[in-house]
């Protein structure tokens, strides 16, 4: 299945609870979707057995981080393009332009983006729809 056919049944998904998007907007959906997940999964970080690394948050600045902790004691960190902050952005737009409301989910083992007429809460996102 193609990115263009991904967006095509996302579009379908939108359109059967009376939602139409454009296709530019819907695919603007779904790569942020994308890149929001795939941020999540980094902001949860990942190891082998030489290091473990993650994406951190500066606490006084809000900046991006990757930091590499090493287990000879040899730490990294080097900031890095703000990603999450980007494509929130993108999605703001179009459900501003839209009409919509969104749910941005942290946990990276689901989807990360959902959208709904109505505003979403966090203890019952899921009955929005998953911009998978």
């Amino acid at each position: 299945m193609t990115a263009r056919d991904n967006t095509r049944n996302l579009m379908a998904q939108l359109g059967r609870r009376d939602i139409f998007l454009s296709f530019d907007d819907a695919n603007t959906l779904r790569r942020a979707q994308i890149t929001l997940r795939r941020w999540a999964e980094q902001e949860c970080g990942d190891a082998n057995e030489y290091a473990s690394w993650g994406i951190e948050r500066d606490e006084s600045t809000g900046h991006p981080y990757m930091c590499r902790y090493a287990n000879n004691g040899k730490n990294n960190r080097w900031r890095i393009p703000d990603r999450e902050t980007g494509a929130l952005r993108r999605v703001a737009d179009v459900c501003k332009r839209n009409g919509l409301h969104f749910y941005h989910q942290t946990d990276p083992r689901g989807c990360a983006l959902y959208v709904d007429r109505e505003r979403l809460p966090e203890n019952d996102y899921t009955r929005g729809i998953a911009c998978a």
